[in-house]
């Protein structure tokens, strides 16, 4: 999967105020039967199942049944529908409350209107409410981020093919930074060692899940399994191996390149393993 566009290179204004819930809104007429929050979930849809290419504002004006220069009242393109779906997926793992993206009285179902409630909704007694959790450490705060953000792209594999080094920064970005910052402030590092601790875990994160991605599309590619591919090259490799040239190579055990060993899990730890050096040296007491 090549990166095949960027973030943030519609309206980056624009997005902003969508993002946030600050754009301009219709107040009067008929309640709308599209909403922008409805757009992004059915653009989010149909990259899952199809990729990203595969939206266009044509395509989800069919998809939703609506005429697509009505897409245009709500997002002012494609550019900007895609800062939409980034931070919404985003905001997945993060818990970040969205922005009320649809026009007043139109709220989801399931959702209430601004300031109202919904009137089967449970609500929670204070009283007797459980005392908070203390906070997990740094550690666990960083593992759960790692496999969170894991997750997110094998439920959402279309993320890797944008190039997020400029991206637009809404609730549920910023809201991703403010919990992981949250759980690592008090490792005893500067401002710009804490985020460079969330661009070194992200980096590797997005590396591992573009090589299992990779391994998904080149069977669907190509219709050949993993055991098909290795069992073509087994007999070249066989001579190879035995000839004394590569001793190394041909002393790994059977289970050097099974799928049993969890590499993500075992890169994942000794890069905590190392931070945890830095982090112990700079709260000594």
């Amino acid at each position: 999967m090549t990166t095949t566009e960027s973030s943030g290179s519609g309206d980056v204004s624009r997005s902003m105020e969508l993002l946030w819930g600050t754009g301009e809104r219709a107040t009067r007429g008929p309640k709308p039967g599209l909403t922008l929050g409805r757009i992004v979930t059915a653009a989010i849809e149909l990259a899952d199942a199809e990729g990203l290419a595969a939206v266009s504002m044509r395509r989800l004006s069919t998809e939703l049944g609506a005429g697509t220069m009505s897409l245009y009242r709500h997002v002012p393109g494609r550019a900007e529908l895609v800062d939409l779906m980034l931070d919404r997926v985003q905001g997945e793992g993060a818990h970040a409350p969205e922005p009320d993206t649809a026009e007043p009285g139109t709220a989801e179902p399931g959702t209430a209107e601004p300031g109202t409630a919904e009137p089967d909704a449970a609500q929670p007694d204070t009283a007797d409410s459980a005392p908070a959790e203390p906070a997990p450490g740094w550690r666990k705060t960083v593992e759960k981020a790692a496999r969170d953000e894991l997750a997110l792209y094998q439920a959402h594999p279309w993320l890797l093919s944008v190039n997020q080094t400029r991206p637009v920064l809404g609730p549920g970005a910023v809201g991703g930074m403010e919990s992981m910052l949250a759980g690592i402030k008090d490792t005893g590092l500067s401002d710009p060692e804490l985020i460079s601790v969330i661009i070194m875990v992200s980096g590797y994160v997005s590396g591992v899940a573009r090589t299992q991605v990779h391994a998904v599309e080149v069977q669907q590619v190509t219709g050949i399994s993993d055991d098909e591919f290795w069992r073509a090259q087994e007999p070249m490799l066989s001579t190879v191996m035995t000839s004394g040239r590569y001793p190394l190579m041909a002393a790994l055990s059977p289970e050097a390149f099974g799928p049993d060993f969890d590499h993500f899990e075992f890169g994942l730890q000794r890069l905590l393993d190392g931070l945890e050096v830095l982090v112990e040296q700079r709260t000594k007491p």
